[in-house]
């Protein structure tokens, strides 16, 4: 007989890691836009332009990692630790966005994209790795040594 048991680590674990990836996307895509309006205007304008969209960028990747990582921990029905999970999502979401300007100063452009590419993969890989602890099937296994 199969029953469903959750994995408490896997939500966990799977659920930080979803808005964490997921939210420093986000970030990750803000500074793309400030990039490509650094190209694109006068440095008078962009000094005055570029504030904008990269703070409605890291506010929305706080957004959209507090968001993520509560929802994604909404299994473990333990109130406490969703909040806790949906904050050090935002914590680690900031943390990658941060990380981006390393690459965009490393590898430049197509580092920012790369970075941001990855940071969407690992985000969406551990959105399902905490579906897949939610809703894990576990059953007993062959019995070893059982004499027949």
């Amino acid at each position: 007989m199969t029953e469903v048991r959750r994995d408490p680590l896997a939500i966990g674990l799977g659920a930080l890691a979803c808005g964490a990836g997921l939210g420093g996307a986000t970030i990750t895509l803000a500074q793309l836009v400030v990039k490509l309006l650094q190209g694109r205007l006068d440095p008078d304008h962009y000094r005055e332009a570029a504030g904008d969209p990269l703070l409605a960028g890291l506010l929305a990747g706080i957004a959209v990692a507090g968001t993520f990582g509560w929802r994604r921990s909404r299994p473990l029905e333990n109130l406490w630790q969703n909040g806790v999970i949906g904050v050090l999502a935002a914590v680690g979401a900031l943390l990658v966005g941060f990380l981006a300007a390393v690459a965009d100063r490393l590898l430049g452009f197509p580092g920012l994209i790369a970075w941001g590419v990855l940071s969407t993969v690992v985000g969406m890989a551990a959105s399902r790795w905490a579906i897949a602890g939610a809703t894990a099937d576990v059953d007993d296994g062959p019995v070893i040594g059982n004499g027949s």
